[in-house]
């Protein structure tokens, strides 16, 4: 889970600065006012919480990718038992 934090114009710590692009969603009006309450009561906005969860569901999905990249590579590829020291390990 994403463990950083926004700044006062709302901006993830963290992300790559990039183009900010507008989107529309929908929900429910009351628990959108809710959620504005809740925002402004912990010194931040709807905008930076959504952006928050926003880097969080993209990097969850990068995570499983890259978990994914190396099982397929420990299934491919084996030392045929051998234990590494450290120093072999860290060799360059």
């Amino acid at each position: 889970m994403y463990s950083g934090s926004c700044d006062a114009g709302g901006y993830v710590e963290g992300l790559a600065e990039g183009v900010m692009r507008n989107i529309t969603l929908s929900a429910d009006a009351d628990m959108i006012d809710v959620a504005r309450q809740r925002a402004e009561s912990e010194n931040t906005t709807l905008n930076a919480e959504f952006r928050r969860w926003l880097a969080t569901y993209a990097r969850r999905h990068q995570a499983g990718r890259a978990i994914s990249t190396v099982r397929e590579l420990q299934a491919r590829y084996t030392t045929g038992g051998r234990k590494f020291t450290r120093d072999e390990m860290n060799e360059r």
